[in-house]
Order: C-alpha cells, then sequence, then structure tokens
C-alpha cells in the first residue's frame, strides 16, 4: 500500500512564500511521474506542477513563474517552492505519484491525504 507523508503547508500572508514536501517511504518502486494538485470546494482537482522521473515539468498557467518543483535523489520525494502566493491559491494540495502500466497503457495513480495551504488577503 502506498502511503504518502505531505508536510509544509500552513496560512501564510498574500505574497508570501511556503515550501510543500512529499515523500514515499517504503514505496520500493520509483513513480514515473510525481507532482502536487489542488481543490477547492466546488470544484474539479486541477494540476499544480509535476516531475517526471527524469527531471521534466510540468506547471499549470496560474502558477508558471512563482511555482518550482524539484525531486529529490531520493527519486520520490518532491518539494514544491511557493512564491508570490495569493488568496486565489488557497486550497487543499494533494500529492501525488503515477506510475505507467505499459500492457494496459494508462497510468495508475495514488493520492496523498491532502495538505491545507490558506493565503489570507
Amino acid at each position: 500500500q502506498v502511503q504518502f507523508v505531505e508536510s509544509g503547508g500552513g496560512l501564510v500572508q498574500y505574497g508570501g512564500s511556503l515550501r510543500l514536501s512529499c515523500s514515499a517511504p517504503g514505496v520500493s518502486f520509483n513513480f514515473a511521474r510525481m507532482g502536487w494538485y489542488r481543490q477547492v470546494p466546488g470544484k474539479q482537482r486541477e494540476l499544480v506542477a509535476q516531475i517526471s522521473l527524469e527531471g521534466s515539468r510540468n506547471y499549470a498557467d496560474s502558477v508558471m513563474g512563482r511555482f518550482t518543483i524539484s525531486r529529490d535523489s531520493a527519486k520520490n520525494t518532491i518539494h514544491l517552492q511557493m512564491n508570490s502566493l495569493e488568496p486565489e491559491d488557497t486550497a487543499v494540495y494533494y500529492c501525488n505519484g503515477g506510475i505507467l502500466e505499459l500492457r494496459r497503457g494508462a497510468w495508475t495513480d495514488f493520492w496523498g491525504e491532502g495538505i491545507q495551504v490558506t493565503v489570507s488577503s
């Protein structure tokens, strides 16, 4: 069973910074991709940032230039440095890890429990 350890959320003022971290201790394989999604009540969960095992990065337009995702040499640990935070960034942030099942040609995703980020105006 995959379990993620998420940390770094909290309350910050407009323009401030937070750093989210996520690790998957005890997982014996490397996730082909890892990332952070976020969700607010009444809306769909959306991708914030994603990084592949090879280091390719993908960001939502709304966070481009403000957020940076990185991945440790311990491959199943990622960080999200969030700068210039805005009230619109307020959400529950979920860590995600994905593996590609070649036989099915489909991704299997695993999720953390989520961590609250609140940005006050």
